[in-house]
Protein backbone atom coordinates (compact mmCIF):
# COMPACT_ATOMS: atom_id res chain seq x y z
CA UNK A 1 0.00 0.00 0.00
CA UNK A 2 1.83 2.96 -0.98
CA UNK A 3 -0.92 5.48 0.11
CA UNK A 4 -0.57 7.73 -3.14
CA UNK A 5 -3.79 9.19 -5.00
CA UNK A 6 -5.14 6.50 -8.00
CA UNK A 7 -7.78 8.96 -8.99
CA UNK A 8 -9.48 12.16 -8.66
CA UNK A 9 -13.45 11.98 -9.98
CA UNK A 10 -14.58 16.10 -10.30
CA UNK A 11 -16.70 18.24 -12.40
CA UNK A 12 -19.93 16.85 -11.18
CA UNK A 13 -21.08 16.94 -7.32
CA UNK A 14 -21.44 20.95 -6.97
CA UNK A 15 -21.20 20.70 -3.14
CA UNK A 16 -20.33 17.96 -0.48
CA UNK A 17 -20.28 14.56 -1.00
CA UNK A 18 -22.47 12.56 1.61
CA UNK A 19 -22.06 8.58 0.81
CA UNK A 20 -19.37 6.58 -1.61
CA UNK A 21 -20.10 2.77 -2.42
CA UNK A 22 -18.13 0.41 -4.56
CA UNK A 23 -19.77 -1.69 -6.99
CA UNK A 24 -19.72 -5.40 -6.31
CA UNK A 25 -16.51 -6.08 -8.93
CA UNK A 26 -15.08 -3.05 -7.59
CA UNK A 27 -15.23 -1.79 -11.19
CA UNK A 28 -17.99 1.35 -10.54
CA UNK A 29 -18.27 4.23 -7.92
CA UNK A 30 -21.36 5.09 -6.59
CA UNK A 31 -21.54 9.08 -4.98
CA UNK A 32 -24.34 10.83 -3.52
CA UNK A 33 -24.02 14.75 -2.95
CA UNK A 34 -25.60 17.29 -1.17
CA UNK A 35 -26.80 19.84 -3.78
CA UNK A 36 -30.34 20.64 -3.97
CA UNK A 37 -30.78 17.71 -6.24
CA UNK A 38 -29.07 15.33 -3.93
CA UNK A 39 -27.49 14.00 -7.38
CA UNK A 40 -26.67 10.50 -7.75
CA UNK A 41 -23.63 9.47 -10.19
CA UNK A 42 -21.92 6.55 -11.04
CA UNK A 43 -18.25 6.13 -11.73
CA UNK A 44 -15.68 4.34 -13.78
CA UNK A 45 -13.49 5.50 -11.10
CA UNK A 46 -10.13 4.26 -12.35
CA UNK A 47 -10.02 6.09 -15.70
CA UNK A 48 -12.45 8.63 -13.66
CA UNK A 49 -15.28 8.85 -16.52
CA UNK A 50 -18.52 9.03 -15.16
CA UNK A 51 -20.86 6.61 -16.48
CA UNK A 52 -24.47 8.19 -15.19
CA UNK A 53 -26.32 10.47 -13.27
CA UNK A 54 -29.17 11.68 -11.71
CA UNK A 55 -31.16 13.94 -9.38
CA UNK A 56 -31.65 12.31 -6.68
CA UNK A 57 -34.47 13.04 -4.80
CA UNK A 58 -36.24 16.01 -3.57
CA UNK A 59 -35.27 15.77 0.45
CA UNK A 60 -31.76 14.05 1.82
CA UNK A 61 -30.24 10.92 0.71
CA UNK A 62 -27.98 9.92 3.31
CA UNK A 63 -27.05 6.42 1.85
CA UNK A 64 -26.90 4.35 -0.67
CA UNK A 65 -25.39 0.95 -1.39
CA UNK A 66 -25.26 -1.58 -4.44
CA UNK A 67 -26.58 -4.74 -4.14
CA UNK A 68 -23.71 -6.97 -3.16
CA UNK A 69 -23.91 -9.47 -6.45
CA UNK A 70 -24.85 -6.19 -8.64
CA UNK A 71 -22.90 -3.46 -10.68
CA UNK A 72 -26.07 -2.52 -11.49
CA UNK A 73 -28.93 -2.26 -8.79
CA UNK A 74 -28.54 -0.40 -5.78
CA UNK A 75 -30.76 1.04 -3.19
CA UNK A 76 -30.40 5.16 -1.75
CA UNK A 77 -32.57 6.09 1.65
CA UNK A 78 -33.48 9.33 3.03
CA UNK A 79 -35.90 11.34 4.55
CA UNK A 80 -38.98 9.89 4.64
CA UNK A 81 -37.94 7.57 0.97
CA UNK A 82 -36.17 4.52 -0.13
CA UNK A 83 -35.33 4.26 -4.09
CA UNK A 84 -34.30 1.38 -5.64
CA UNK A 85 -32.14 2.37 -8.69
CA UNK A 86 -31.01 0.20 -11.66
CA UNK A 87 -28.16 1.38 -14.15
CA UNK A 88 -29.24 0.66 -17.87
CA UNK A 89 -26.44 1.83 -20.05
CA UNK A 90 -25.76 5.50 -19.61
CA UNK A 91 -29.17 5.86 -17.98
CA UNK A 92 -30.17 5.38 -14.60
CA UNK A 93 -33.79 3.99 -13.77
CA UNK A 94 -35.77 4.39 -10.06
CA UNK A 95 -38.46 3.06 -8.54
CA UNK A 96 -39.64 4.57 -5.25
CA UNK A 97 -40.40 2.24 -1.95
CA UNK A 98 -44.25 0.89 -2.05
CA UNK A 99 -46.49 0.93 1.02
CA UNK A 100 -48.28 -2.52 1.15
CA UNK A 101 -50.98 -3.07 3.39
CA UNK A 102 -51.36 -7.25 2.34
CA UNK A 103 -47.63 -7.27 4.08
CA UNK A 104 -46.43 -8.73 7.49
CA UNK A 105 -47.09 -5.95 10.48
CA UNK A 106 -47.46 -3.24 7.60
CA UNK A 107 -51.33 -2.22 8.00
CA UNK A 108 -51.15 1.56 8.67
CA UNK A 109 -47.14 1.86 8.21
CA UNK A 110 -46.32 5.03 6.74
CA UNK A 111 -42.69 5.65 4.96
CA UNK A 112 -40.03 6.78 7.88
CA UNK A 113 -36.60 8.48 7.54
CA UNK A 114 -34.38 5.40 6.70
CA UNK A 115 -30.80 5.77 7.87
CA UNK A 116 -29.46 2.53 7.00
CA UNK A 117 -29.42 -0.45 4.07
CA UNK A 118 -28.28 -4.17 4.06
CA UNK A 119 -29.47 -6.94 2.12
CA UNK A 120 -30.64 -10.57 1.57
CA UNK A 121 -31.70 -13.27 -1.13
CA UNK A 122 -34.13 -12.90 -3.96
CA UNK A 123 -34.23 -9.70 -3.92
CA UNK A 124 -34.75 -8.45 -0.81
CA UNK A 125 -33.97 -5.06 0.93
CA UNK A 126 -33.43 -4.00 4.41
CA UNK A 127 -33.96 -0.32 5.94
CA UNK A 128 -33.44 0.73 9.07
CA UNK A 129 -35.67 3.96 10.18
CA UNK A 130 -35.33 7.03 12.45
CA UNK A 131 -38.15 5.29 14.86
CA UNK A 132 -35.69 1.87 15.35
CA UNK A 133 -38.30 -0.14 13.32
CA UNK A 134 -37.07 -2.43 10.40
CA UNK A 135 -38.78 -2.29 6.90
CA UNK A 136 -38.12 -5.24 4.61
CA UNK A 137 -38.35 -4.77 1.07
CA UNK A 138 -39.15 -7.42 -1.88
CA UNK A 139 -38.45 -5.60 -5.00
CA UNK A 140 -39.58 -2.21 -4.37
CA UNK A 141 -42.23 -3.04 -2.36
CA UNK A 142 -42.90 -3.07 1.24
CA UNK A 143 -43.19 -7.11 2.53
CA UNK A 144 -42.77 -6.62 6.16
CA UNK A 145 -41.67 -4.27 9.36
CA UNK A 146 -39.83 -5.53 12.03
CA UNK A 147 -40.91 -3.86 15.12
CA UNK A 148 -38.96 -2.00 17.46
CA UNK A 149 -35.98 -3.88 16.57
CA UNK A 150 -33.75 -1.34 18.62
CA UNK A 151 -35.11 0.95 21.35
CA UNK A 152 -34.25 4.02 19.01
CA UNK A 153 -32.74 5.15 15.43
CA UNK A 154 -31.07 2.14 13.61
CA UNK A 155 -27.94 3.60 12.42
CA UNK A 156 -26.36 1.01 10.28
CA UNK A 157 -26.69 -2.61 9.20
CA UNK A 158 -24.30 -4.46 7.29
CA UNK A 159 -25.00 -7.81 5.13
CA UNK A 160 -22.33 -10.63 5.75
CA UNK A 161 -21.67 -12.36 2.81
CA UNK A 162 -20.58 -15.70 3.85
CA UNK A 163 -23.46 -16.75 6.04
CA UNK A 164 -26.52 -13.87 5.23
CA UNK A 165 -26.49 -13.14 8.49
CA UNK A 166 -27.53 -8.98 8.88
CA UNK A 167 -25.56 -6.87 11.75
CA UNK A 168 -27.66 -3.81 13.22
CA UNK A 169 -26.94 -1.19 15.52
CA UNK A 170 -28.75 1.28 17.15
CA UNK A 171 -29.21 3.80 19.85
CA UNK A 172 -30.13 1.68 23.18
CA UNK A 173 -30.57 2.36 26.39
CA UNK A 174 -29.28 0.31 28.76
CA UNK A 175 -30.88 -3.28 29.49
CA UNK A 176 -30.60 -6.80 30.41
CA UNK A 177 -31.90 -8.40 27.14
CA UNK A 178 -31.47 -5.57 24.90
CA UNK A 179 -28.12 -4.36 23.21
CA UNK A 180 -26.99 -1.57 20.53
CA UNK A 181 -25.68 -4.80 18.77
CA UNK A 182 -27.62 -7.04 17.17
CA UNK A 183 -27.43 -10.19 15.03
CA UNK A 184 -30.37 -11.34 12.65
CA UNK A 185 -30.78 -14.00 10.80
CA UNK A 186 -32.63 -13.42 6.91
CA UNK A 187 -36.19 -13.75 8.41
CA UNK A 188 -35.02 -10.98 10.48
CA UNK A 189 -35.87 -13.03 13.78
CA UNK A 190 -33.23 -11.86 16.45
CA UNK A 191 -30.54 -14.25 17.26
CA UNK A 192 -28.18 -12.41 19.63
CA UNK A 193 -27.85 -9.10 20.86
CA UNK A 194 -24.68 -8.00 22.04
CA UNK A 195 -23.42 -5.11 24.88
CA UNK A 196 -20.71 -2.68 24.33
CA UNK A 197 -19.54 -2.17 27.96
CA UNK A 198 -18.77 1.30 27.81
CA UNK A 199 -20.25 2.77 30.90
CA UNK A 200 -22.74 4.25 29.31
CA UNK A 201 -26.06 4.70 30.13
CA UNK A 202 -27.05 4.96 26.09
CA UNK A 203 -24.80 3.74 23.31
CA UNK A 204 -25.11 5.07 20.03
CA UNK A 205 -23.55 2.68 17.45
CA UNK A 206 -23.21 4.60 13.51
CA UNK A 207 -21.14 2.11 12.06
CA UNK A 208 -20.71 -2.33 11.92
CA UNK A 209 -18.72 -4.69 10.23
CA UNK A 210 -18.26 -8.62 10.67
CA UNK A 211 -15.80 -10.74 9.61
CA UNK A 212 -14.31 -14.31 10.61
CA UNK A 213 -16.26 -14.56 14.46
CA UNK A 214 -15.54 -10.70 15.41
CA UNK A 215 -17.99 -7.23 15.06
CA UNK A 216 -15.81 -3.78 14.76
CA UNK A 217 -18.20 -1.36 15.99
CA UNK A 218 -17.95 2.63 15.29
CA UNK A 219 -19.70 4.64 18.02
CA UNK A 220 -21.15 8.40 18.28
CA UNK A 221 -18.07 8.55 21.39
CA UNK A 222 -15.51 8.29 18.30
CA UNK A 223 -15.13 4.67 19.79
CA UNK A 224 -13.90 1.77 17.69
CA UNK A 225 -14.77 -1.73 19.81
CA UNK A 226 -14.56 -5.15 18.75
CA UNK A 227 -16.95 -8.09 20.07
CA UNK A 228 -15.90 -11.28 19.51
CA UNK A 229 -19.14 -13.22 19.04
CA UNK A 230 -18.30 -16.20 20.77
CA UNK A 231 -17.62 -15.17 24.46
CA UNK A 232 -19.51 -11.39 23.99
CA UNK A 233 -16.19 -10.22 25.11
CA UNK A 234 -15.12 -6.42 23.89
CA UNK A 235 -12.07 -5.06 23.45
CA UNK A 236 -11.53 -1.03 22.77
CA UNK A 237 -9.31 -1.05 19.58
CA UNK A 238 -9.68 3.00 19.45
CA UNK A 239 -10.81 6.35 21.54
CA UNK A 240 -11.38 9.79 20.67
CA UNK A 241 -13.79 12.54 21.41
CA UNK A 242 -17.44 12.67 20.39
CA UNK A 243 -19.69 15.56 19.52
CA UNK A 244 -19.07 18.85 18.95
CA UNK A 245 -15.87 21.08 18.61
CA UNK A 246 -12.56 20.38 19.94
CA UNK A 247 -10.53 23.16 20.97
CA UNK A 248 -8.13 22.46 24.20
CA UNK A 249 -5.39 20.87 23.98
CA UNK A 250 -1.84 20.98 25.75
CA UNK A 251 1.61 18.82 25.72
CA UNK A 252 3.29 17.71 29.30
CA UNK A 253 6.46 19.82 30.03
CA UNK A 254 8.45 16.80 30.86
CA UNK A 255 6.82 13.63 29.25
CA UNK A 256 5.45 11.84 25.92
CA UNK A 257 2.19 12.70 26.87
CA UNK A 258 -0.26 15.52 25.97
CA UNK A 259 -4.24 16.60 26.89
CA UNK A 260 -7.31 17.84 24.75
CA UNK A 261 -10.38 18.62 25.78
CA UNK A 262 -13.33 19.02 23.61
CA UNK A 263 -17.54 20.59 23.71
CA UNK A 264 -18.27 16.34 24.42
CA UNK A 265 -17.76 17.49 28.57
CA UNK A 266 -14.46 15.40 28.52
CA UNK A 267 -10.71 15.66 29.27
CA UNK A 268 -8.57 12.80 28.29
CA UNK A 269 -4.77 12.14 28.41
CA UNK A 270 -2.87 10.53 26.02
CA UNK A 271 0.09 8.49 25.41
CA UNK A 272 2.36 9.16 22.42
CA UNK A 273 4.60 6.24 22.12
CA UNK A 274 1.81 3.91 22.68
CA UNK A 275 -0.40 6.12 20.40
CA UNK A 276 -3.21 6.02 22.62
CA UNK A 277 -5.73 7.25 25.61
CA UNK A 278 -4.56 6.61 28.92
CA UNK A 279 -7.49 7.95 30.80
CA UNK A 280 -10.27 10.30 30.80
CA UNK A 281 -12.76 12.58 32.81
CA UNK A 282 -15.99 13.74 32.24
CA UNK A 283 -16.41 16.84 33.52
CA UNK A 284 -20.25 17.58 33.15
CA UNK A 285 -20.28 20.70 30.99
CA UNK A 286 -17.99 21.57 28.11
CA UNK A 287 -14.33 22.36 27.95
CA UNK A 288 -12.78 25.09 25.54
CA UNK A 289 -8.92 25.20 27.03
CA UNK A 290 -6.54 23.15 29.33
CA UNK A 291 -3.06 23.60 30.00
CA UNK A 292 -0.58 21.44 32.15
CA UNK A 293 1.32 23.28 34.82
CA UNK A 294 5.08 23.71 35.13
CA UNK A 295 6.19 20.72 37.04
CA UNK A 296 3.06 18.63 35.24
CA UNK A 297 1.48 17.61 37.80
CA UNK A 298 -1.32 19.59 37.39
CA UNK A 299 -3.67 20.90 34.64
CA UNK A 300 -6.20 23.74 34.48
CA UNK A 301 -9.29 23.60 32.11
CA UNK A 302 -11.90 26.04 31.06
CA UNK A 303 -15.22 25.66 30.60
CA UNK A 304 -17.79 26.81 28.07
CA UNK A 305 -20.36 27.99 30.62
CA UNK A 306 -17.24 30.32 32.63
CA UNK A 307 -16.48 27.79 35.52
CA UNK A 308 -12.48 27.28 35.58
CA UNK A 309 -11.06 24.40 37.11
CA UNK A 310 -7.75 22.77 38.24
CA UNK A 311 -7.50 19.08 38.29
CA UNK A 312 -4.84 16.58 39.74
CA UNK A 313 -3.21 15.13 36.57
CA UNK A 314 -2.43 11.67 37.67
CA UNK A 315 -5.98 11.38 38.53
CA UNK A 316 -8.01 13.96 37.01
CA UNK A 317 -9.79 14.75 40.35
CA UNK A 318 -10.93 17.75 41.05
CA UNK A 319 -8.38 20.00 43.46
CA UNK A 320 -10.31 23.29 43.03
CA UNK A 321 -12.78 25.11 40.90
CA UNK A 322 -14.36 28.95 40.39
CA UNK A 323 -16.91 30.39 38.09
CA UNK A 324 -15.99 34.69 38.18
CA UNK A 325 -17.28 34.79 33.99
CA UNK A 326 -20.52 33.90 32.19
CA UNK A 327 -19.38 33.57 28.89
CA UNK A 328 -16.44 30.43 27.41
CA UNK A 329 -12.87 30.33 28.96
CA UNK A 330 -11.38 30.49 25.66
CA UNK A 331 -7.22 30.01 27.18
CA UNK A 332 -5.72 29.58 30.29
CA UNK A 333 -2.43 29.43 31.48
CA UNK A 334 0.12 28.53 34.36
CA UNK A 335 2.81 31.48 35.03
CA UNK A 336 6.25 29.84 34.84
CA UNK A 337 6.91 29.60 38.87
CA UNK A 338 3.48 27.90 38.99
CA UNK A 339 2.23 30.62 41.29
CA UNK A 340 -0.60 32.23 39.18
CA UNK A 341 -3.00 30.91 36.72
CA UNK A 342 -4.37 33.52 33.75
CA UNK A 343 -7.53 32.58 32.36
CA UNK A 344 -8.98 34.53 29.69
CA UNK A 345 -12.55 34.50 28.50
CA UNK A 346 -15.51 35.91 25.98
CA UNK A 347 -16.00 38.62 28.64
CA UNK A 348 -12.95 40.19 27.19
CA UNK A 349 -11.72 39.58 30.37
CA UNK A 350 -8.24 37.56 31.76
CA UNK A 351 -8.31 37.26 35.68
CA UNK A 352 -5.28 35.88 37.66
CA UNK A 353 -5.37 33.66 40.38
CA UNK A 354 -2.75 32.82 43.19
CA UNK A 355 -2.43 29.49 43.58
CA UNK A 356 -0.37 29.09 46.55
CA UNK A 357 -3.56 30.02 48.46
CA UNK A 358 -4.92 26.63 47.72
CA UNK A 359 -8.34 25.34 46.46
CA UNK A 360 -9.93 28.43 47.08
CA UNK A 361 -8.48 30.22 43.82
CA UNK A 362 -8.95 33.61 45.13
CA UNK A 363 -8.32 35.98 42.89
CA UNK A 364 -5.82 38.22 43.10
CA UNK A 365 -6.05 40.73 39.85
CA UNK A 366 -7.21 41.50 36.18
CA UNK A 367 -6.50 42.96 33.44
CA UNK A 368 -8.43 46.15 32.32
CA UNK A 369 -8.91 47.64 28.83
CA UNK A 370 -9.52 44.74 26.72
CA UNK A 371 -11.38 45.79 23.48
CA UNK A 372 -13.02 42.44 22.49
CA UNK A 373 -12.46 38.60 23.62
CA UNK A 374 -9.68 36.97 24.61
CA UNK A 375 -8.19 33.94 22.82
CA UNK A 376 -4.77 33.17 23.57
CA UNK A 377 -2.46 34.18 26.37
CA UNK A 378 1.35 33.69 26.95
CA UNK A 379 3.24 34.87 30.34
CA UNK A 380 6.88 36.31 30.19
CA UNK A 381 9.76 33.86 30.87
CA UNK A 382 9.99 36.14 33.98
CA UNK A 383 6.14 35.65 35.01
CA UNK A 384 5.89 39.25 35.41
CA UNK A 385 3.92 40.15 31.80
CA UNK A 386 1.25 38.57 29.79
CA UNK A 387 0.62 39.30 26.31
CA UNK A 388 -3.34 38.83 25.47
CA UNK A 389 -4.54 37.60 21.72
CA UNK A 390 -8.20 39.47 21.54
CA UNK A 391 -10.81 39.14 18.90
CA UNK A 392 -10.24 43.09 17.83
CA UNK A 393 -6.88 41.44 16.32
CA UNK A 394 -4.78 43.46 19.03
CA UNK A 395 -1.84 42.21 20.76
CA UNK A 396 -1.98 43.58 24.17
CA UNK A 397 0.62 42.86 27.12
CA UNK A 398 -0.10 43.94 30.81
CA UNK A 399 1.64 43.04 33.99
CA UNK A 400 0.62 40.35 36.30
CA UNK A 401 -0.93 40.01 38.34
CA UNK A 402 -1.99 43.94 38.60
CA UNK A 403 -3.64 43.73 34.79
CA UNK A 404 -1.88 47.19 34.21
CA UNK A 405 -1.32 47.82 29.96
CA UNK A 406 2.47 48.34 29.43
CA UNK A 407 1.82 50.19 26.04
CA UNK A 408 5.80 51.11 25.16
CA UNK A 409 6.91 49.27 22.59
CA UNK A 410 10.77 49.50 23.66
CA UNK A 411 9.38 47.72 26.76
CA UNK A 412 7.64 45.10 25.31
CA UNK A 413 10.26 44.68 22.95
CA UNK A 414 12.92 43.61 25.50
CA UNK A 415 10.35 41.10 27.15
CA UNK A 416 11.41 37.21 26.97
CA UNK A 417 8.66 35.13 26.61
CA UNK A 418 8.15 31.35 28.26
CA UNK A 419 5.96 30.67 25.16
CA UNK A 420 4.42 32.15 22.15
CA UNK A 421 0.73 30.86 20.90
CA UNK A 422 0.09 34.46 19.90
CA UNK A 423 -1.28 35.01 15.44
CA UNK A 424 -0.38 38.48 16.31
CA UNK A 425 2.63 40.65 16.38
CA UNK A 426 5.44 41.94 14.14
CA UNK A 427 6.98 38.68 14.87
CA UNK A 428 4.05 36.49 12.79
CA UNK A 429 3.35 38.68 10.31
CA UNK A 430 4.55 35.97 7.78
CA UNK A 431 2.34 33.50 9.03
CA UNK A 432 -1.11 35.36 7.21
CA UNK A 433 -1.47 34.43 3.96
CA UNK A 434 -2.07 36.72 1.11
CA UNK A 435 -6.17 38.10 0.76
CA UNK A 436 -6.32 36.47 4.47
CA UNK A 437 -9.72 36.73 6.54
CA UNK A 438 -8.90 38.33 9.87
CA UNK A 439 -10.07 35.09 11.48
CA UNK A 440 -8.35 32.76 8.93
CA UNK A 441 -4.94 31.63 11.27
CA UNK A 442 -6.70 29.77 14.36
CA UNK A 443 -3.85 29.05 16.11
CA UNK A 444 0.24 29.38 16.70
CA UNK A 445 2.90 28.04 18.56
CA UNK A 446 6.43 28.45 18.41
CA UNK A 447 8.84 25.10 18.99
CA UNK A 448 10.83 24.81 22.41
CA UNK A 449 13.83 25.84 20.29
CA UNK A 450 12.32 29.09 19.43
CA UNK A 451 13.60 28.26 15.41
CA UNK A 452 10.31 27.28 14.18
CA UNK A 453 6.22 28.10 14.38
CA UNK A 454 3.49 26.03 13.14
CA UNK A 455 -0.05 27.47 12.56
CA UNK A 456 -3.71 26.08 11.81
CA UNK A 457 -6.22 27.81 10.01
CA UNK A 458 -9.57 27.88 8.68
CA UNK A 459 -8.74 25.32 5.90
CA UNK A 460 -7.95 22.06 7.50
CA UNK A 461 -4.09 23.54 6.72
CA UNK A 462 -1.08 22.92 9.15
CA UNK A 463 1.60 25.19 8.20
CA UNK A 464 4.98 25.52 9.23
CA UNK A 465 7.46 28.41 9.19
CA UNK A 466 10.52 29.31 10.38
CA UNK A 467 10.54 31.82 13.68
CA UNK A 468 10.80 35.07 13.96
CA UNK A 469 8.64 35.24 10.77
CA UNK A 470 8.48 38.92 10.35
CA UNK A 471 8.40 38.75 6.24
CA UNK A 472 5.22 39.12 5.01
CA UNK A 473 3.36 35.94 3.27
CA UNK A 474 6.85 33.71 4.42
CA UNK A 475 7.97 30.70 2.84
CA UNK A 476 6.49 27.81 4.77
CA UNK A 477 5.83 24.06 4.55
CA UNK A 478 1.96 23.01 3.91
CA UNK A 479 0.45 19.92 5.54
CA UNK A 480 -3.08 18.30 4.81
CA UNK A 481 -5.06 15.90 6.67
CA UNK A 482 -7.65 17.69 8.82
CA UNK A 483 -11.21 17.75 6.82
CA UNK A 484 -12.51 20.85 9.40
CA UNK A 485 -10.92 23.95 10.96
CA UNK A 486 -7.46 23.35 12.73
CA UNK A 487 -8.12 24.91 16.55
CA UNK A 488 -4.88 24.18 18.03
CA UNK A 489 -1.21 23.34 17.85
CA UNK A 490 0.92 21.96 20.61
CA UNK A 491 4.54 20.72 20.20
CA UNK A 492 5.84 17.90 22.63
CA UNK A 493 8.34 19.24 25.45
CA UNK A 494 10.96 18.03 23.07
CA UNK A 495 9.79 19.08 20.06
CA UNK A 496 10.06 14.79 18.30
CA UNK A 497 6.23 15.87 17.58
CA UNK A 498 3.60 18.11 16.89
CA UNK A 499 -0.12 17.91 18.26
CA UNK A 500 -2.89 19.15 15.99
CA UNK A 501 -6.66 19.20 17.07
CA UNK A 502 -9.48 19.23 14.57
CA UNK A 503 -12.71 21.61 15.52
CA UNK A 504 -15.77 19.72 13.53
CA UNK A 505 -13.65 16.78 12.44
CA UNK A 506 -12.63 15.89 16.75
CA UNK A 507 -9.37 14.56 14.98
CA UNK A 508 -6.33 14.60 17.08
CA UNK A 509 -2.95 14.18 14.51
CA UNK A 510 -0.04 13.44 15.57
CA UNK A 511 2.80 14.57 13.45
CA UNK A 512 6.42 13.74 13.42
CA UNK A 513 9.06 16.61 13.03
CA UNK A 514 12.22 16.54 11.25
Amino acid sequence: MTKKTISILRGFHTKGVCSLNFSATGKLLLSVGIDEDHSVAIWRWQDGSKVACSPGHSKRIFLAEFRPDSDTQFVSVGVKHVKFWTLAGGQLICKRGLMNSAGQNTQGVKMQTMLSIAFGANDQTFTGSMSGDIYVWKGNLLNRVVEKAHQDAVFCLYTTLRDGLIVSGGKEKLSKDGGPVKIWDQEMKRCRAFQLETGNKIDVVKSVCRTKGKIVVGTKESEIIEITEKTTNTKKLLQGHGEGEMWGLTSHPSKSMFASASDDKTIRIWDIQNKKMSYMAKLGAAVRSITYSPDGEMIAVGLKNGEFMVVVAATLKVWGKRRDRNKTITDIKFSPDGKYLAVGSDDGCVDFYDLTQGPSLNRVGFCKGIPSFVFQLDFSADGKFIQVGTGAYKRLVYDVPGGKPILESKAIDKITWQTWTSVLGQEVIGIWPRNAEKADVNCAVVSGNSNAIATGDDYGFVKLFGFPCSDKFAPHKKYVGHSAHVTNVKFTFDDRYLVTAGGDDCCLFLWKTS
